[in-house]
């Protein structure tokens, strides 16, 4: 049975990202779109998001003491480095935004209303930091259509094409 998290046509990413401008072009590019789900998944995988639930495997809960690291599988650890490593690039300024977004799936509105801010300015700081984020993954010159898909070849420059 496979789990599902959540609705991708309901996120608020999904909404900048289908939403068009007035000359027709997406708000979101393909790369911001792609960078924002990229830490959504590492977030998910980390298991960073907080238990709502009540636990009921009986087991009892290991002190606090430095058990967290045990608790967790390698992947996750592994998705935690990258997320910390994602908003370190973002900087503190955007971070927070782009994982209240991103990974909280919180509405811009949302979002605007418990930090004070003017409307629609967390429209503008999250493209910005998503395109951060994007050239963080590298993302930023990449996909935005079938005929830039290309394989990547890892060989010297001198040698000749095949």
């Amino acid at each position: 049975m496979a789990q599902v998290d959540f609705n991708a046509e309901e996120t608020p990413l999904t909404r900048l990202a289908t939403r068009r401008g007035a000359g027709g072009e997406p708000f979101l590019s393909t790369a911001e779109a792609m960078a924002g789900e990229k830490i959504r998944v590492d977030f998910t995988r980390g298991q960073m998001a907080p238990a709502i639930g009540q636990r009921w495997d009986g087991m009892p809960r290991a002190p606090r003491r430095g058990a967290l690291a045990h608790e967790l599988s390698d992947t996750a650890i592994d998705a935690r480095r990258r997320v910390a490593q994602a908003c370190d690039a973002i900087g503190p300024e955007l971070s927070g935004l782009v994982l209240d977004v991103c990974c909280f799936l919180k509405g811009l509105e949302t979002v605007e209303k418990e930090r004070r801010w003017p409307a629609r300015s967390a429209k503008l700081l999250l493209k910005t930091g998503l395109a951060m984020l994007a050239r963080h993954y590298g993302f930023d010159g990449a996909v935005s259509s079938q005929k830039e898909r290309r394989m990547r070849h890892w060989r010297a420059p001198d040698t000749a094409k095949a």
